[in-house]
Parts: C-alpha cells; sequence; structure tokens
C-alpha cells in the first residue's frame, strides 16, 4: 500500500516538532533498525519550535535544520507535506492558517499511526528477505551434496527433493512433487538377498512404523550393471509427536560396497591358499596311487563291465587330478606383470583356437579390435588364460547359438579388452558371487575360472567389470595397464 501511495505522488516533506516529540520518532526507527527509512520516505528538512535547540536530530540523517517551518517553506519551497510532531493546538492552528493550500498537513496521531505502519511494512520485507537468503543458502548447501535427499509425506508422495533426486531420476522437479517416490525408486526382485518381499524396503517400514528404517538396496541399471545403494529414512514429527512427514536419504555405496567384498575376497584367497595347497598335496599322493593301480588293473581284466568301471576310476582320478592343478595354480603366487602383450595379437590367436568350438554351437563371433594399440605390461600367456576363461564362458551360456563380441580399446589410462554375449545372463542374486573361490553355476569344473581371472587383475593393477541382464546376455570388461613411453636410465643413472 505504502508503494502504490508513493509511486502515485512523490512526496516532500518536512517535519516539524521539538525535542520532546522528536525523540519517539527517531526512537521508534532506531528499535526497528530503521534508521534511515524517514530519509528514504522523502524527508527534506527539519524545523524547530522557539524553545528546542540543537540539531542532533538533523546530523542524524543528514537534513538541513531550520529555526521554524517558515523559514523551512523559505528555504524549500517544493515542500508538498508537514507533519507536526507536537500536538499542540496553537501550533497546529498557526499551521492551518499559514500554509499554502498546495502543502498537506499530517497531524501527530495520523503521522504516528502510519510511521509505525511502515516500520512494520519494512520489518516485514527485511524479515521476507533474511528468510530467502537462509532458504537459497540451505538449498545451495542441500543441492551440492551427492546424498540423494527427498522429503516424502505420510503417503510416500514428494513434497521437496535437491538437485541429485532429479539427476537420479532424470525429470523435472514439477514432475516428481506430489508423486510416490517409489515411482521413481522402485524395489527390485531379490532385494535384500531375497530374505524379504520388494514391498518391504526401508521407506515402506517407515511409512508403516513412523520409526526410522535403512538398508542396502541392489539395483541393474540399463546397461546391465549392479549397483548397491543404502537408504536411510527418518521420520520428521509435528508439534503432537505424529510423523507428518518423512526425510529419505540415499547414497550409492557400490565402490564401498565392492572394496568391502574385495578386502573380503582376500582375506578367503589367503586362507584357501594355504589350506588348498595342503590338501592338494595330501590328496595328489593317494590319487597317483589309484590311477596307476587302476592302469594296471585295466591291463589285466578282460571282463567288459569291470573294463568299464575300471576306466571311471581312471577317467575320474584324471579329473579330480585337473581340480587338483586348477586350485594349485590359483593358490601360487603369480607374476603377472612380467612382459609385454599385444592384446590384438593374443585376442587374433585365442578366437582362431576356438573358432571350432564357436561354429559347432551356431556362435558367430565379431572382433572389434582397435588400431595401434600399446603394449600391455602382463605376462601374454595369462592375459590368453583370461580371455579363454571368458570365452568359453560365453560359449556356454549360448547352447543355443548367438553371438560373441570380443573388442579391444582404450579407456582413459587403461587398455580394456570386452567380452560380450547374447547369452542367458546372470541373476543379480548371484552377481556378487561369481568371482568367488569354487563358486559355479554350471554344476561342473572347479569355480575358478572368473576367480582366478580376477587375482590376476589385481595383480596387474587392473580392475575387471560386469554387466549382465538376465535372458539377453553378459558383457566382462578387463581394464589393464599400459606400458609407459618412459625413457630408460642412462649407464650415468
Amino acid at each position: 500500500m505504502v508503494e502504490s501511495l508513493r509511486a502515485e505522488k512523490q512526496y516532500r516533506i518536512g517535519l516539524i516538532g521539538d525535542k520532546s516529540s522528536l525523540v519517539p520518532f527517531w526512537e521508534l526507527f532506531a528499535s526497528l533498525g530503521n534508521e534511515r527509512v524517514m530519509g528514504q520516505l522523502g524527508i527534506r528538512a527539519l524545523a524547530l519550535h522557539a524553545e528546542a535547540t540543537g540539531s542532533e536530530f538533523g546530523s542524524t540523517l543528514e537534513l538541513p535544520v531550520h529555526p521554524d517551518w517558515r523559514a523551512m517553506l523559505a528555504a524549500h519551497p517544493d515542500l508538498n507535506l508537514v507533519i507536526e510532531t507536537t500536538g499542540r493546538e496553537a501550533v497546529l492552528a498557526d499551521l492551518r492558517c499559514g500554509l499554502p493550500t498546495s502543502i498537506t498537513l499530517v497531524e501527530r496521531g495520523a503521522a504516528s499511526f502510519f510511521l509505525r505502519l511502515l516500520s512494520s511494512d519494512q520489518m516485514w520485507v527485511a524479515c521476507k528477505l533474511d528468510l530467502l537468503h537462509t532458504q537459497t543458502l540451505l538449498k545451495g548447501i542441500i543441492d551440492q551434496l551427492k546424498e540423494e535427499i527427498a522429503l516424502v509425506d505420510a503417503q510416500g508422495l514428494v513434497l521437496d527433493c535437491n538437485k541429485a533426486v532429479l539427476e537420479a531420476a532424470g525429470v523435472q522437479k514439477a514432475e516428481m512433487t506430489g508423486r510416490p517416490l517409489r515411482s521413481f525408486f522402485p524395489l527390485q526382485e531379490g532385494q535384500n538377498g531375497g530374505a524379504e518381499p520388494p514391498a518391504t524396503g526401508p521407506l515402506e517400514r517407515a511409512l508403516a512404523t513412523g520409526q526410522s528404517a535403512e538398508a542396502t538396496l541392489p539395483h541393474v541399471d540399463a546397461e546391465g550393471r549392479l549397483h548397491y545403494t543404502r537408504e536411510y529414512v527418518y521420520p520428521i514429527q509435528d508439534e503432537v509427536g505424529r510423523s507428518a512427514s518423512f526425510l529419505c536419504i540415499r547414497r550409492d555405496i557400490t565402490s564401498r560396497t565392492q572394496m568391502e567384498q574385495r578386502l573380503q575376497q582376500s582375506e578367503r584367497l589367503a586362507s584357501i591358499g594355504e589350506m588348498s595347497t595342503y590338501i592338494a598335496h595330501e590328496i595328489r599322493n593317494p590319487l597317483f596311487a589309484i590311477g596307476g593301480f587302476a592302469n594296471q588293473l585295466l591291463r589285466t581284466v578282460s571282463e567288459p563291465a569291470a573294463r568299464e568301471k575300471i576306466e571311471i576310476i581312471i577317467e575320474e582320478s584324471k579329473r579330480l587330478d585337473s581340480i587338483l592343478k586348477s586350485i594349485l595354480t590359483f593358490a601360487r603366487p603369480v607374476d603377472a606383470g612380467s612382459g609385454l602383450a599385444d592384446l590384438n595379437r593374443i585376442v587374433r590367436d585365442t578366437m582362431e583356437l576356438m573358432g571350432l568350438a564357436c561354429e559347432n554351437q551356431n556362435i558367430e563371433p565379431v572382433l572389434g579390435l582397435a588400431d595401434e594399440l600399446p603394449l600391455v605390461k602382463a605376462d601374454p600367456e595369462l592375459i590368453k588364460q583370461c580371455l579363454i576363461n571368458l570365452v568359453k564362458n560365453a560359449v556356454e551360456a549360448m547352447p543355443q547359438g548367438g553371438l560373441l563380441a570380443v573388442r579391444t580399446g582404450l579407456s582413459g589410462a587403461h587398455v580394456v579388452l570386452e567380452v560380450e554375449d547374447t547369452g542367458q545372463g546372470i541373476a543379480p542374486e548371484i552377481r556378487d558371487k561369481v568371482f568367488s573361490p569354487f563358486f559355479s553355476t554350471k554344476g561342473r569344473g572347479s569355480g575358478l575360472g572368473l576367480a582366478m581371472i580376477k587375482k590376476i587383475l589385481d595383480d596387474l593393477g587392473g580392475t575387471v567389470e560386469l554387466a549382465s541382464v538376465p535372458g539377453e546376455g553378459t558383457r566382462v570388461a578387463l581394464s589393464l595397464p599400459p606400458q609407459l613411453a618412459v625413457a630408460k636410465p642412462g649407464p650415468d643413472g
């Protein structure tokens, strides 16, 4: 209202009063933190009654001070409004008679009312600006957090969220507000190890009980990569203690989970290595004797039924011996970084070797080899062993045929070897177990193939990334350190 009035007419104000009447005006604005409001109103001059002395009021606002109102009008003929602050009848009567009709007279009571109204308006504006500043600061801080933070009501509908939530959901805030949070971050089958049905995530438990809840939720993205998200939900209570809304915080802990799994696997491998070495040596001695005696018996027995049983003993002994060799190879320290490997040559040689197996199973191999690929700091035979294991796994995953792609390339500071098939894929609930020793989904073999690959890559300082979509296929990418062009030290060091 005040702004609209000022927009209609620009007031040039003269203030009239004495010390006792002007002090309350100054104290009013000083107490409200608006010492400069009077100047902003358009006050141009100050007139003191004859009994008032000093110019402390005028100097506060840098206003000219005049001995009476007539002198003030003479010095400022453009004034169009006068405020009288004493309320004395004699002064008012003098002003009513002497003021020109072009100048509006505002008496003490009306002036006090409008000044207090204006002060309240100014304070409200100041508070609003302060709140907006605080809100902007808080929003800026929350938007900078990597965690996904959402505020939902008692029905799980989104009230507000930070920038990370919008980026993860791929929508605008207007599209998300008022809709269920779970429609953007759904639970997947088999989460929490399959121990709980999908409808009992942390958010659902918190909404049902009014208590805080948290859990780790695995999910597979569109590229078939497995992620782990830790979800925390905290109730926010109103003044009567009811859970009126809930704060949901989602944090991607995939890297941390992988590090924990890698540490646990390293500890398991150390124990398995010691135990398997001892057991393998202890078993191979009687196994050698069993195989030797079985071969002797086979030469002396002519009955077909007996010979068949002895041949089974020999074959199973050979199979057990092969498994023991794999265990010993896995447990033995590997100098994986000795030598230089040409990935493209290894891929060509390996696919030529595996070509017949692909042809017999109606599998079409496709090679995508990058030109001018740097050499890799690794033992070529070990890299070939890794590739053979990956190709064999891909072939076994496509019993009805399919497409097998083997690619090489550069990604950042690493050379990448990828093997991708269009086979059965890997279920999410066993995705984090496939690199564990002795774990196999085929019901045969030692289950050391992928575990050995991971061990070799770890020794090289590389990484293994697996992405799989059930029913569509699996992709395994090996990231290997390249040979750098570092000058060799001369004879002088």
